[in-house]
């Protein structure tokens, strides 16, 4: 098999729009209740995906789900036109937009059946996100159903909080090599929930039959998820062999640091002290909250949302690293603004899965002509622009319905449209 990292990013549902129901991140709770543009929002995705194309990255994508969540509000004895309003907007969320909390996901070259294992998330600690493990699995069910190479795992049991891939990192000397599968985990956070259980993230490492010798479980700072830093992946990234992260990401650096040294011979850990870039600067820049990739050109890039650029202390961080020696060779900046009013950034849009693209479903790989007849539909479909009143609107829900249903049968995964 040809291995490769291909990225998944989420499409920017219809119903995109601002209701704050994220507790512990700054960005969604700051900007509650303001109007949402999801055409603008959707093209931005769009974009992102087009400038990874460009690097010569794999591309892939997953489709928003049913909005509104009918069958949720349902059990609730309730509909959409007659839900309480808070109810509401979490049945019209938009939030699998962040496809880094749709699964965890275990390279083939890591597991003991050498297959590709993915475990969809729980993301049980907010109502609106406990509503999408269904429809993606359905998903996840369908793009890698080739059960030679994919092993998919339902939900874990909600007892243990599990937000997939924002809390996995992986560490090898390239991507289809075996590797260091690194699982980060929340005790305490102080005000902000710690969404991550250490029991989660346990449990799938025996799912995914990995090494217990290539296994690191890690705490999170607490000091890092209440600056607001609700998922690792908004402090530490990782690629290949590189963990780029900030001084104050995790409870036992030290410990990590050496454990990862032992484990993977050519591992380098890029690190932002927080005299150089406080927590806060970096919290709100999403620096970390960056694709960290390897292009063809062998040139480690850095994908950053252009709050990084606009933040003083973040890009005087970057351009130091890029003037010296270090791993990150190459930074691209792209506009997600839409993406990171609701708290999620360029690495939030996508799932990496380490495969051959020829064992996935072929609907849910893109190239630029694939993405000019989503980015069409969209223009045409999608809402420009509505206020956080209008969500319980029936010409707005009639609207998102259509949108998406739209799309579905444009890509020929009309299987979706109940899913």
């Amino acid at each position: 098999m040809s291995l490769r990292e291909i990225n998944f990013d989420g499409i920017v549902g219809p119903s995109h729009n601002y209701a704050g129901l994220s507790f512990g991140n700054v960005a969604s709770m700051k900007h509650a209740g303001q109007s949402s543009q999801p055409r603008a929002a959707a093209l931005q995705g769009i974009a992102k995906m087009r400038a990874n194309l460009a690097l010569g990255l794999s591309q892939g994508i997953f489709l928003p789900h049913p909005r509104p969540h009918r069958g949720w509000l349902a059990r609730l004895g309730t509909t959409i036109e007659n839900a309480e309003p808070a109810l509401a907007a979490n049945a019209m969320s938009a939030s699998p937009i962040w496809a880094a909390n749709a699964a965890t996901v275990s390279p083939a070259p890591d597991s003991a059946d050498h297959k590709c294992h993915l475990t969809v998330a729980n993301l049980r600690t907010m109502p609106h996100r406990s509503l999408e493990w269904r429809s993606t699995l359905s998903q996840l069910l369908i793009a890698f159903r080739d059960g030679a190479h994919f092993q998919i795992h339902p939900s874990i049991p909600p007892a243990f909080g599990d937000e997939g891939a924002a809390n996995h990192m992986r560490l090898a000397s390239a991507h289809g090599e075996r590797g260091v599968e690194i699982f980060v985990y929340g005790v305490s956070g102080g005000a902000f929930p710690a969404r991550q259980h250490v029991e989660a993230s346990k449990a799938i490492a025996r799912l995914h039959l990995l090494d217990p010798e290539q296994t690191i479980f890690a705490e999170q700072s607490e000091e890092a998820i209440a600056a607001g830093a609700f998922h690792n992946d908004v402090v530490a990234v990782a690629n290949e062999h590189v963990l780029f992260a900030h001084e104050h990401a995790f409870a036992h650096k030290e410990a990590l640091i050496d454990a990862c040294r032992k484990r993977v011979p050519s591992f380098e850990y890029v690190e932002v002290r927080d005299s150089e870039v406080p927590l806060g600067d970096a919290v709100r820049s999403y620096l970390f909250n960056a694709q960290l990739v390897t292009p063809p050109d062998g040139e480690m890039t850095l994908i950053l949302p252009v709050e990084a650029r606009d933040t003083a202390s973040v890009w005087g961080w970057i351009e130091r690293h890029l003037a010296g020696n270090g791993p990150i060779r190459r930074v691209e900046v792209v506009d997600v603004r839409q993406s990171m009013a609701n708290g999620g950034g360029p690495a939030c849009l996508r799932l990496r899965v380490v495969a051959d693209p020829a064992t996935v479903d072929p609907r849910f790989l893109v190239d630029d002509a694939k993405l000019d007849r989503v980015a069409e539909v969209i223009e045409r479909t999608w809402p420009e622009r509505f206020a956080h009143d209008d969500l319980q609107r029936p010409t707005f829900i009639a609207e998102v319905e259509r949108a998406r249903a739209t799309l579905l049968e444009t890509l020929g995964l009309s299987e979706l449209q109940l899913a």
